[in-house]
């Protein structure tokens, strides 16, 4: 194995995987390393199966956060991906690019070029959707995009109905023209398997020749010469070795590793890095900062009509479930249990969608979280209705505890820091309540679950959203990009401040969180990135 490259790529997650196909489809040699292992495993490429990787430390880190004032004291998990793909080969797949108004945002925080139309071409550039529609979705990228109307449970169209009953609109398709209202989430499956960037770029990509990937191989610094990033140090099979980068150092490890990457380096905040014993190697204070994250509650209802539960609860059910996707990769296990949701208003005054409900005809409600699998659903007909805020205003941080790499950071979420975070709460939960007083859902509803006894005030009712609420597995901004280095850690070309050769690419840098989920901005980010990347590295392929 060469020890130089013209590029050195940290983490083959969502983002990495991106980056590093695009470099080599450029002509560039790219060192891909990855700490966790490979993403050839039944449990990620099925679907379904990610629910079997909620609790795998084979495949997942397994965050645990500080305890967080705003939830009482009580930690929240943090599953994260510990395999090629990142956490696009855990997660749930659904594809939602997040709102126009969304990167707009971006812009106007002193991003120039990150605005919706210099966004969108990058979105189209990534996809291969089932839904056409021209200047807004793209067919022949490389991540396959499903439209799952005709595949969800008929339980849907109560949701739906009780929507119009409320007055929302129902949106064909949430990353076209018309996102707001009501609909099917579309989901990153290729012909019945999981469409991961793993599987979507690395794995496909004629250029695979250019990209050595190393697994099991966790980063422990980045190399300097002075101001300059020259390459990595990383721990493999108890043996440290190095690794040089010719044109640039490209951090895209998420964002929990990046920062802590950033911190073990040198980079970061110095007083907290001196009395760790790590040399400051640049100022940098808001390494970690800015930590944004969606957080969610649901409601469990039995229901009167039949659900997916009776399908994935039985013995005899899991059978034909499986006998179904081996005869055609079809039925229940290629599919996401959260099926249905939107970005609604939670009053008609609101100026833009300001939450993003879900609804699954499936629950888990009598086993502890710990022990929770999605394919072991109740034994009763059941659903859940869920939503989170889009755009939360509180800020948390991470930060390393020590200067050895695999001592994981410490993680402060500090949900519901803000006013404005409590009061979305609150609409949130007025909202959903208006949901079940719907002739659709009082039809369907034959008592509520979870809770069992249903707060009768908002006193209640916040106190059981502390008691219960969580995150959606939507962790951004540790390396937000904006113009001023006090508060941000990269320009606009996603380089960071005060250093040369060195990149963070992946959603570390979003400068606030979208209003949806995650995973399809991180791939335009990267996919931007990367351009940005091989503009500025020009090479003849």
């Amino acid at each position: 194995m060469s020890d130089s490259f013209d590029f050195v790529v940290v983490g083959a997650g969502t983002a990495g995987c991106v980056v590093a196909t695009r470099l080599a489809e450029a002509g560039h040699t790219v060192l891909l390393l990855e700490a966790g292992g490979s993403d050839l495993h039944p449990m990620i490429q099925i679907p379904i199966g990610y629910g079997r990787t909620f609790f795998d430390r084979r495949l997942n880190w397994m965050y645990d956060t500080a305890p967080v004032p705003g939830l009482g004291g009580r930690a929240s998990y943090w599953p994260r991906g510990k395999v090629v793909g990142g956490s696009g080969s855990i997660n749930a797949m659904v594809h939602v690019r997040g709102l126009p108004h969304d990167f707009d945002d971006w812009a106007a925080l002193g991003n120039p070029g990150w605005d919706w139309e210099g966004v969108l071409p990058y979105f189209i550039k990534s996809e291969d959707s089932d839904i056409a529609e021209p200047g807004w979705r793209g067919q022949g990228g490389p991540q396959h995009v499903t439209d799952m109307r005709d595949r969800a449970h008929p339980l849907c169209d109560n949701f739906f109905a009780a929507g119009r009953e409320l007055g929302f609109a129902q949106t064909e398709d949430f990353n076209g023209s018309h996102p707001e209202g009501l609909g099917i989430w579309q989901i990153d499956t290729r012909a019945g398997y999981r469409s991961s960037t793993a599987n979507a770029y690395l794995h496909r990509t004629p250029a695979r020749k250019r990209i050595e990937l190393i697994t099991r191989a966790r980063a422990t610094r980045v190399l300097f010469e002075g101001k300059r990033a020259v390459g990595v140090e990383y721990r493999r099979r108890g043996k440290l070795h190095q690794a040089r980068a010719r044109c640039e150092v490209v951090l895209t490890a998420g964002s929990i590793a990046s920062p802590q990457l950033l911190q073990l380096s040198g980079i970061g905040d110095g007083e907290r890095l001196l009395p760790l014993g790590v040399a400051v190697r640049h100022h940098l204070p808001a390494v970690g900062r800015n930590l944004q994250d969606h957080l969610a509650i649901s409601y469990f209802y039995r229901s009167r009509k039949p659900t997916l539960n009776e399908l994935l609860s039985p013995f005899t059910g899991k059978v034909r479930a499986a006998l179904r996707y081996l005869w055609d990769r079809g039925g229940p296990l290629s599919a996401s249990v959260n099926q249905a949701g939107g970005f609604v208003r939670a009053t008609p005054a609101a100026p833009r969608p300001n939450l993003q409900l879900y609804f699954a005809p499936v629950s888990y409600t009598l086993t502890p979280l710990s022990e929770r699998k999605l394919a072991n659903p109740d034994p009763f007909p059941a659903f859940l209705l869920s939503f989170n805020a889009c755009r939360p205003t509180s800020r948390g941080w991470l930060h390393i505890t020590s200067g050895d790499a695999r001592v994981q950071p410490e993680i402060q979420p500090n949900y519901l820091s803000t006013q404005h975070d409590i009061d979305e709460a609150l609409a949130g939960i007025h909202l959903l309540h208006a949901f079940e007083r719907t002739m659709p859902m009082v039809e369907l509803i034959e008592r509520q679950i979870v809770p069992p006894q249903v707060p009768q005030d908002e006193a209640g009712w916040l106190e059981d959203f502390r008691a219960r609420a969580d995150t959606v597995y939507h962790p951004t901004s540790t390396c937000m990009m904006g113009p001023d280095p006090a508060s941000a850690v990269l320009d606009a070309r996603l380089r960071v401040h005060g250093m040369a050769g060195l990149r963070v690419v992946d959603a570390s840098a979003f400068p606030t969180v979208t209003s949806g989920n995650t995973n399809a901005p991180t791939v335009m980010l990267a996919e931007k990135g990367a351009a940005m990347i091989v503009s500025d590295n020009f090479k003849q392929a």
